[in-house]
């Protein structure tokens, strides 16, 4: 009870005292957080001077091979799991057991991250692991039921009212760093609202190309020309004038082989085949082809019609079973079924390369081999450039296996394990593909890296087991480039209190400190950022400083200290700010960023 006070108590100090709205801090461990916006108010009076910096991604979208442009057919995935802003609201990372994350990026193309609330922003550690690997990111504007028909009446009314909208929705996107928006409207419309819709879709779509390159706004299957909430389950004439006025048109998940048919001879999609995505439930709710571990049914029906698909709540492969600890390997099931219908893209990217194939979660976070901290944890931002996992068959009763492996690893939370069985009959090599990314090396291009495994010894069945915990391509201009310096590291928003000590134990209530610290350094050099503390000032003047202590890894040029316990005041403390760059140099001390703080009872300085 008297934590929970005090934690109260701090959380109502931080309303008053920081320079961003308390929305965007969780109340009960005050990190930082993803959120959306509940209302059509709240959108409309939206600022980016109260927006939520810790939200704002940091890995631009990875330019890809073969362009989304010339995909004709592509997979969107729609991320709609147990309501949304689950561990992944946490932009800094949290401490989960069994969290839900997803890694099988080379074969989906757009990702669209869909809750209930009006405005969904995407977390910003789905939008840094998405880009990384060459996938658009679109959040959702949706509206429902009695309140949902009140908010379009309000803006759907005229051209200013639906222009003010549009406006905001490019500017949150903008600023959050995502590439476009699906929008559902799951209510019935005026005349007059029904009129503006096509409008408002036109001019946000042109908005959205003109601001942010390689955007997309799509339509779900919902209303009708006539105003009327109809899903079709295809795209008709009595929805083709929504289709007409964005990038794409999302189906409804009750269609049948006659709709595909029907659509594919439909006079008017003739050039925009790609841009209708048929919509599969995972879940199967309806009467639906496929679904849970069928849904390769319903994508053989789709592909073999030439669509493009959006697979709605592939979590369902996390929420249906209650062994969690299970989930990596229902997950690689499920997307192995699919893989057939589903076509690879690779990341197109320059030099140097550096995977350690960690799939942004694990049991414990490892540096260079070793535990950094032994707790588990989530944090897609840390979530490195993805192999395409996959279980073939060899010849005889021979296999070959690619799996992320959270037992051990060298940097992050898990390593790439290469498995499977070589039979006798085999004399050649198995050859193992590692990653599937096209980098430049200045005149060619390298696609794949891989992994040659050969028996010694006398012919019989061997089975393998391969770790590898890291791979680094460096270019010599990388490596002779002097080390830049971390500049203008800053801390504010401070906020002290004394609360629970470190353990249940404690009774004595400590000192805490909540910061914010920013600075500024080439996010495309860098991998993380470790930031430290350390104490200056002890009682004895001749006790030399305390050693750093690690509080945390950071993903961006920002981070938020909370609830650091440190010593009672009077106190001199250091914060500390050290780059980890990708081509795996470490940084000298005297690049570092640093931060004195000397605190009083009544003062900070």
């Amino acid at each position: 009870m008297f934590f929970f006070f005090l934690l109260l108590l701090f959380f109502l100090f931080l309303m008053s005292s920081c320079s961003i709205p308390a929305k965007h801090y969780d109340a009960d461990t005050t990190e930082p957080i993803s959120c959306g916006l509940q209302t059509l108010d709240e959108l409309l009076s939206w600022k980016r001077s109260e927006a939520n910096p810790f939200n704002v991604a940091v890995v631009p979208l990875a330019p890809r091979e073969p362009p989304l442009a010339t995909t004709l057919r592509r997979t969107l995935v729609s991320h709609d799991m147990m309501g949304g802003y689950l561990d992944d609201r946490f932009t800094q990372g949290t401490s989960a057991e069994t969290p839900y994350a997803f890694y099988h990026w080379q074969h989906i193309d757009v990702f669209n991250y869909f809750t209930h609330t009006l405005v969904t922003v995407p977390p910003v550690v789905w939008t840094n692991a998405a880009h990384r690997h060459g996938v658009v990111v679109i959040g959702t504007f949706i509206t429902e039921w009695t309140d949902g028909a009140k908010a379009c009446e309000a803006f759907l009314k005229n051209e200013e009212s639906y222009r003010a909208v549009a406006d905001k929705l490019v500017q949150i996107s903008r600023y959050y760093g995502f590439d476009g928006w699906l929008i559902n409207i799951e209510n019935t419309l005026s005349e007059v609202a029904v009129w503006n819709t096509p409008l408002f879709l036109r001019y946000l779509t042109d908005q959205m190309h003109e601001r942010v390159p390689g955007s997309l706004v799509l339509w779900y299957d919902s209303v009708t020309q006539n105003g009327q909430l109809n899903w079709q389950n295809e795209l008709n004439q009595t929805n083709k004038v929504f289709f007409d006025s964005c990038d794409g048109f999302f189906t409804n998940y009750n269609w049948t082989e006659q709709n595909l048919e029907w659509m594919k001879d439909y006079s008017e999609i003739q050039g925009r085949t790609a841009d209708v995505y048929i919509g599969v439930d995972v879940f199967g709710r309806g009467k639906v082809v496929g679904g849970m571990m069928e849904t390769n049914k319903a994508l053989e029906v789709i592909r073999r019609h030439s669509f493009s698909t959006a697979i709605f709540a592939p979590g369902w492969v996390y929420e249906s079973h209650d062994d969690k600890t299970e989930f990596r390997k229902n997950q690689d099931m499920f997307w192995a079924l699919l893989s057939d219908y589903l076509y690879v893209h690779r990341p197109a990217l320059p030099l140097p390369f550096t995977s350690s194939f960690c799939q942004g979660f694990g049991t414990a976070v490892y540096c260079r081999g070793k535990q950094e901290t032994e707790r588990s944890w989530f944090n897609l931002s840390a979530q490195e450039i993805q192999p395409t996992y996959y279980h073939r068959q060899l010849e005889g009763n021979g296999w070959l296996r690619s799996r992320g492996c959270p037992e051990d690893a060298w940097n992050g939370g898990c390593s790439l394990l290469l498995e499977g069985l070589i039979p006798a009959s085999r004399t050649s090599p198995v050859c193992a593909k590692c990653v599937c990314s096209q980098l430049d090396l200045g005149g060619c291009a390298l696609k794949e890296v891989s992994v040659t495994i050969q028996r010694t010894g006398e012919p019989q069945d061997t089975m393998f087991s391969c770790r590898m915990g890291e791979i680094m391509l460096l270019d010599v201009a990388s490596l002779q480039a002097p080390p830049e310096s971390l500049q203008g590291l800053c801390v504010y928003d401070l906020v002290w209190l004394h609360g629970a000590g470190p353990s249940l134990e404690s009774t004595s209530p400590c000192l805490h400190l909540n910061a914010t610290l920013r600075w500024d350094y080439p996010t495309q050099l860098v991998h993380h950022f470790r930031v430290y503390w350390r104490q200056l000032r002890r009682p004895d003047p001749r006790i030399p400083p305390g050693p750093l202590a690690l509080v945390g890894r950071s993903y961006s040029n920002l981070f938020r200290v909370t609830e650091l316990i440190v010593p009672e005041p009077p106190g001199l403390m250091e914060l500390v700010v050290e780059p980890v760059v990708r081509n795996g140099i470490p940084v000298p001390e005297s690049h570092w960023g640093r931060r004195r703080l000397s605190y009083t009872a009544g003062s900070v300085h």
